[in-house]
């Protein structure tokens, strides 16, 4: 299946083009989810990005997915909600390797409720694990289901080859929606954006700029190269009709990209400094 995996690395590096030209945070992990489901050989996904438990937490769903759980009862939606074999594994820090309940569990899958109601309601019987290799607490990322035989290895390694994807899309997300949230005036700053035709990359590396970030570390936060934050941010200068980073940063603010200093989101105090969430610092401050 080499030329398969090919292939599905090459639809893996159209995705993320298509990810990163994405200006609308919502509209982001439904894109992946269809195509995910695809290239892990599966039939539907489910994927959380926050905490999610028995009885609360987001749920997003592919379109296949979201017909099907339709037809569940709450028992039943619980009793998948509870993430076994794959809960307690993660947490017990045993990493975030990719792997299939039925490799996980053994014999104890076959005759767990969780893969009872699996085929009862949904005609489904086997599960892969996708989680995103930074999460710590909660754990997010997918959950992907297929009928008849397990997933295969290859299928296993997409899923690992996927992970640094979902990863770096998420923050994606997380910055977008962060710039929504710190906006004054939503409307007229995406308008500016559209005006500046900044791209959703090119927005996050602006909104980092603004937290006096170097280059190499905007590189570590967003997973790419040093060089390639330099052509984002020349990008920027160009397009703002600026020439430093401080005046850039000054104009950004004016024209309500990023947040101007001294607003402070409900909770803070002016003088605790906002950084985007998910990151290492964010999380050391909570």
């Amino acid at each position: 299946m080499v030329h398969g995996l090919d292939r599905a690395y090459e639809r893996l590096t159209g995705l993320a083009v298509a990810a990163l030209n994405e200006r609308e945070p919502e509209r982001l992990w439904p894109l992946l989810a269809d195509a995910v489901t695809g290239l892990c050989g599966g039939e539907t996904l489910i994927y959380k990005l926050d905490d999610w438990s028995e009885g609360k937490g987001t749920l997003g769903l592919s379109p296949a997915a979201a017909d099907a759980l339709d037809r569940l009862g709450g028992e039943a939606l619980e009793v998948l909600r509870s993430g076994y074999p794959f809960a307690h594994h993660y947490a017990a820090g045993l990493g975030r390797t990719p792997v299939t309940a039925r490799r996980l569990a053994g014999r104890a899958w076959p005759v767990s409720e969780t893969a009872r109601v699996l085929g009862a309601g949904l005609d489904l019987n086997e599960v892969l694990a996708l989680p995103l290799p930074g999460s710590v607490a909660p754990i997010t990322g997918c959950l992907v289901y297929r009928s008849g035989a397990d997933f295969t290895d290859d299928h296993v390694r997409i899923a690992e080859r996927a992970q640094p994807l979902l990863a770096a899309v998420e923050q994606q997300r997380r910055l977008l929606e962060q710039w929504r949230r710190s906006s004054a005036a939503p409307g007229e700053a995406e308008q500016n954006v559209a005006d500046c035709a900044l791209t959703p990359r090119e927005l996050t590396v602006l909104l980092l700029l603004t937290d006096a970030l170097t280059a190499d570390a905007i590189g570590r936060r967003l997973g790419i190269s040093a060089r390639t934050v330099h052509k984002h941010v020349e990008n920027i200068y160009r397009k703002l009709g600026t020439r430093d980073r401080l005046g850039t940063v000054l104009h950004a603010q004016r024209l309500g990209l990023v947040p101007a200093p001294g607003r402070a989101p409900a909770g803070k105090s002016r003088g605790q400094r906002r950084r985007p969430p998910g990151t290492v610092a964010a999380r050391d401050e909570q």
